[in-house]
């Protein structure tokens, strides 16, 4: 093989991310219906291909003339760093953006033996067919070119690569505000059903009212849904509009729950004096923990009111570019976040 300078291997490496984000573009568009601008950054280029490819190169330097080791060394390879690189960005960013857990065989989600094979017949399409013509081309580029076009380039990518991992630490933070925020509305709905125990129509008129699961498993919310689906093939400022309209129903849903919530405590409160078997220490520490449950609501509320949609919109073009992206501890809320694109 070839003795490359470094910067021919970055060119390379830039080539291969490239290739990388047209296959996966094209596949997963295929299978979505739709375009799918595939990837964690927002340039078009995929950098798990890209060391990939470059691996791959390196690893079977020793054994280029077999295939048969140039198929095993090359899956060996390439699965390697598809483990480290999924299992890194799962502890950092808190999600999966590719799931092998459907898949038979399969290592935690990140790795499977389908994909492992499909990298080793990768590795001899590259090493055979694909490579040497590239290699000889880049051969002919002059050494003026070459150095500054890879310098050129790493900053592009470094300046990509910076505001992704700012979007991917942003979608953690959401996905972890929106299922603390969803817990704890459980948590305060619990809460006022058992204040409320005591009145078996209020109760019966609080459980009427909040609803608190069907609002958080996303029942009521097919009519915004079905206006992003209808927006799909709108310009980009209709379905801009289309979603921001679907974000603020769902605050104004999640606000009349609280809003209910809270009604439903003040009236508990407001029912302690009609307890006289209650000692006067007992219903002052019962109002202490009402007043206590009823603030905590409406700091809720106003963090609710406060929130805007362009706060969410770094963390839905990831979802957008990823939409088999997976998060094992907030299903729940990337659900959430994924119908607000219009797609389930």
């Amino acid at each position: 093989m070839h003795v490359y300078t470094v910067g021919q291997w970055v060119l390379l490496f830039y080539f291969y991310c490239l290739c990388g984000w047209v296959w996966e573009s094209c596949y997963v568009s295929a299978c979505q219906r739709r375009w799918v601008n595939r990837g964690f950054l927002h340039g078009p280029l995929l950098p798990i291909y890209g060391s990939g490819a470059i691996i791959i190169l390196f690893a079977v330097i020793p054994v280029a003339e077999n295939l048969f080791l140039v198929w095993l060394f090359g899956m060996v390879a390439a699965t390697a760093l598809e483990y480290v690189t999924g299992a890194a960005m799962e502890r950092i960013f808190k999600v999966r953006y590719w799931d092998y857990s459907g898949q038979k065989f399969n290592l935690n989600g990140h790795i499977c033996l389908t994909s492992s094979i499909a990298w080793g017949f990768f590795s001899i399409l590259l090493v055979r067919f694909v490579h040497p013509p590239i290699g000889r081309l880049l051969a002919r580029v002059p050494a003026l070119v070459v150095d500054p076009a890879a310098l050129a380039l790493t900053a592009a990518f470094t300046a990509d690569v910076v505001c992704s991992v700012q979007a991917a630490l942003d979608l953690r933070d959401v996905l972890t505000r929106l299922t603390e925020e969803n817990e704890e509305l459980r948590r305060l709905a619990r809460r006022a059903e058992i204040a409320a125990a005591f009145a078996e129509d209020d109760l019966r008129r609080f459980r009427e009212r909040t609803e608190v699961e069907k609002l958080l498993l996303q029942s009521r919310v097919q009519e915004e849904l079905q206006g992003l689906r209808q927006a799909r093939a709108q310009r980009a400022e209709k379905r801009k509009a289309a979603w921001e309209e679907a974000f603020r129903r769902r605050s104004e849903a999640k606000l009349e729950a609280l809003d209910t919530i809270a009604g439903a405590l003040e009236t508990c409160r407001n029912h302690l004096d009609n307890l006289p078997e209650m000692t006067e220490e007992a219903l002052e520490e019962r109002r202490a923990d009402l007043d206590e449950a009823i603030g905590r609501l409406r700091r809720r509320e106003a963090v609710i009111r406060a929130r805007e949609p362009r706060s969410y919109r770094r963390s839905l073009r990831i979802l957008r570019g990823n939409p088999s992206a997976m998060a094992r501890d907030f299903g729940e809320a990337l659900a959430a976040l994924r119908e607000l694109t219009g797609r389930k």
